[in-house]
């Protein structure tokens, strides 16, 4: 590219916000090289509104009060790519002005709990299977149905693994991973899901941060892509009244470049402590892995989702899947996110229960050996919470979360989804339908 056309090429700055959206802002190049060591000015005031641009009243973000103060977005210059001809882009991390990171800021966040557990001599590899739905219609069509009676790109039949999806649902696809190979994001496969229009797509293993970065842009890709074919696509927990949609993190541990999650003899004590950590904090993680009001509308026995606070080895029915016996792909599944969630806060949850659970040696409960779903009451195996203010409360009574995580995120999240609760109670949502129309509007679009 000639120094001319460099000069001219405009750098978009991006970051989550709590709501997993992805903020940002267009600068010059010329304002990009200037202040690209110190940051760029955001207004604090994105973290206290919500989906529908309202001010969260209550807001326990100590730091906001109001005054709609900057702080600094400062890009992480080895995320800078070329999203397109004439535009590059850049993920960062939100900072005070005393140059301190914002303890709620996505990135950040995970990057606290990476340098934990570096302390500890390991490193976390993670990989992601993203599932969204594609529908015929073009957003602004959406927009004026009020996303609703969209039409599922591909066919009108739910299945999984099959080939018969027509030419528009698989050249959106075959789009989607060419655009990803373009600005370097390695992924592994992708198909159809359970559910009409539903396609599961899955990011390769990497550490953390990269993965949260690589599957936030892969939802933007999947947008542009959409828009640019006269479709749409949703990451809503459930955009329609039949199947939801996850997004399961898979993660092991490494030190000098072993799984240490690997046994001979099945599940290492690693892995295992990692296991009790997971379902001991898995109540609170579940506000956090499931934020919205239809992440809830997911938890159907039988349908996919886990449903109670449940492990087994190779057992797709719990909420943690041990997969045990390789030297390379012993992992973790943690199956309970549903496809709204911020990939920083999940991955966040994640890692706080697999911290909480080595360094204090937590044994986990029996294991689910037969279908971890319809459980009678009374068996032992709790049931995960399935409303918004369940889990709020579970979190906010969390000790481990709130070391791990903690106070201000834990005060702030549960503040955002009390708020998040009483907006849907009193503007309009119904809890006695499959789907209100109310959340249709609220999420279909956004994280």
């Amino acid at each position: 590219m000639s120094e001319l056309a460099q000069a001219h090429k405009a750098v978009r700055l991006e970051a989550t916000n709590h709501e997993g959206s992805l903020l940002g802002k267009n600068v010059s190049r010329r304002k990009f090289e200037t202040g690209k060591e110190a940051g760029f000015a955001f207004a604090d005031i994105l973290f206290a509104i919500d989906l529908n641009n309202e001010i969260v009243l209550g807001d326990a973000f100590p730091d906001w009060r109001g005054n709609l103060y900057d702080i600094q977005m400062v890009p992480d210059l080895s995320t800078l790519v070329e999203w397109k001809p004439g535009l590059d882009s850049v993920i960062g991390d939100y900072w005070l002005n005393d140059g301190t990171p914002v303890p709620i800021c996505p990135r950040n966040l995970v990057r606290k709990l990476v340098a934990r557990l570096a302390d500890m001599g390991y490193e976390a590899v993670a990989a992601v299977e993203i599932e969204a739905t594609l529908f015929e219609e073009s957003v602004q069509e959406a927009r004026s149905r009020g996303y609703r009676d969209l039409t599922p790109l591909g066919g009108s039949t739910g299945a999984t693994y099959h080939l018969a999806r027509s030419s528009d649902w698989v050249a959106y696809m075959e789009a989607v991973v060419e655009r990803l190979d373009q600005i370097g994001i390695t992924w592994e496969a992708w198909t159809d899901e359970a559910a009409p229009g539903q396609t599961e797509l899955n990011l390769a293993p990497t550490d953390p941060v990269r993965l949260c970065d690589g599957w936030a842009r892969t939802r933007q890709v999947m947008r542009e892509i959409a828009h640019e074919l006269g479709h749409t696509v949703s990451f809503m927990a459930k955009p329609t009244a039949g199947f939801g949609q996850g997004a399961h993190i898979n993660i092991s541990l490494t030190s000098d470049g072993t799984n240490r999650f690997f046994a001979e003899d099945g599940l290492s004590e690693l892995m295992r402590h990692a296991v009790g950590g997971l379902l001991a904090t898995m109540p609170g993680a579940t506000s956090v892995v499931m934020p919205q009001i239809t992440s809830y509308r997911r938890l159907v026995d039988l349908t996919g989702p886990p449903t109670t606070v449940s492990w087994g080895v190779n057992n797709k029915t719990a909420a943690v899947r041990a997969i045990t016996g390789h030297p390379k792909y012993s992992r973790l599944e943690y199956r309970l996110p549903g496809a709204d969630v911020n990939p920083y806060f999940a991955l966040a949850a994640v890692l706080a229960g697999i911290l909480a659970g080595i360094e204090r040696r937590i044994e986990p409960p029996a294991e689910v050996t037969d279908m971890a779903w319809c459980l009678p009451d009374g068996c032992g195996v709790p049931r995960i919470p399935d409303t918004m203010s369940k889990a709020a409360a579970a979190l906010a009574a969390d000790p481990l979360l709130r070391e791990y995580l903690g106070d201000e995120f834990v005060d702030f999240w549960v503040a955002s989804r009390r708020w998040e609760w009483m907006e849907f109670h009193t503007k309009g949502g119904d809890p006695f339908v499959e789907l209100s129309a109310w959340e249709s509007q609220r999420y279909f679009e956004f994280p």
